[in-house]
């Protein structure tokens, strides 16, 4: 045998060795739950699985008895047993964690583990205000209050929802799941404070929502106002107002802008992060729009059916806003 042979076979025995090792390795990995499994009211649970059901009471807890033993999940990745009270899921990334109540009614309807949720990531937890719950997945987080149900809140609205301080802001609590506007060309999911909508669109051509947006809208309407919308161009530091008056509004608020501004915002929160330089321009822009806004049908003005407002437009101050002369130049649309 040459001395090229044998380095040849010895290679060879190494790289076998080698794909034994990781195969090993890779059961011992998948198969890590079901290792000291113990028989529990005749089903098998063990491993990460048995501990996480240990630390929930066990056959005493919110669990109560298993009703399957240990069973693969679809997509091969991760292990899971049923409870009469809930699940408890594991993988190797997320760890093992009980799902039980409505946010697991959730789960499954939203097609449980492959569906856009994907795995638990921590058990369920309890709220600051004490009464809602939440739990984490890897594609999100779905909350639970008892007057609202459970709905799961995810990307970018979920961000916009977070940036607001999440259940105990502005917003409150989801109300229902993501939602299509075809109206907006929008999704839009509902929260409890003041019926608020938040949304995203990828664009639908409209103001702050010519490209990619994120916003909020009020329509628990005022005598003077029956919506209320904030755009945000998204990943821009820009806002749009787009406030929709009433007859009434467009009528009264021409003599009371203060009024009309007060009942304006009292349909959405005021967008966080306006610099005073920008608030005094929306201020500006709304009484431009206030002062001059002229019917020209029944039912059609000169504003269009809004009054929109941009943060990027110039503070010139309230002389020059709400000048004729001014107005006859600029059209409440300056620099």
């Amino acid at each position: 045998m040459t001395p090229r042979t044998k380095l040849l076979q010895r290679t060879t025995r190494l790289v076998q060795a080698a794909a034994v090792a990781l195969t090993a390795l890779a059961t011992l990995l998948v198969q890590a739950p079901t290792a000291a499994a113990e028989d529990i009211c005749g089903y098998q649970v063990g491993g990460d699985i048995l501990i996480a059901y240990n630390a929930t009471g066990g056959k005493g807890g919110p669990l109560g008895c298993p009703t399957t033993d240990e069973l693969v999940t679809p997509d091969g990745v991760g292990r899971y047993n049923h409870f009469t009270g809930g699940s408890i899921y594991w993988t190797a990334q997320t760890g093992a964690h009980p799902v039980w109540g409505a946010i697991r009614d959730k789960w499954e309807a939203l097609g449980w583990e492959t569906g856009k949720l994907g795995y638990p990531t921590s058990d369920e937890l309890t709220n600051p205000d004490g009464t809602g719950k939440r739990q984490t997945f890897q594609g999100g987080t779905v909350y639970w209050h008892p007057s609202y149900g459970a709905h799961p809140v995810w990307g970018k609205i979920g961000e916009l929802w977070g940036q607001y301080g999440w259940e105990g802001g502005a917003f409150g609590y989801p109300t229902s799941d993501e939602q299509w506007d075809e109206n907006y060309k929008s999704i839009y999911q509902r929260y409890s404070k003041n019926n608020l909508v938040l949304f995203w669109s990828a664009g639908n051509g409209v103001e702050g929502c010519k490209g990619e947006c994120v916003g909020y809208s009020g329509t628990t309407g005022t005598d003077w106002f029956r919506e209320l919308r904030v755009e945000i161009p998204y990943g821009t530091s820009n806002v749009v107002v787009r406030a929709f008056p009433t007859e009434a509004g467009f009528i009264n608020a021409r003599t009371d802008f203060q009024g009309g501004w007060y009942q304006m915002w009292s349909l959405a929160p005021y967008p966080n992060d306006v610099s005073q330089t920008e608030h005094n321009s929306l201020y500006e822009q709304y009484a431009c729009h206030a002062k001059f806004a002229d019917q020209l049908l029944p039912g059609e003005w000169n504003t269009g059916v809004s009054f929109d407002l941009e943060s990027w437009r110039s503070d010139i101050g309230m002389e020059d806003a709400t000048s004729l002369t001014k107005f006859l130049s600029h059209n409440c649309e300056w620099d």
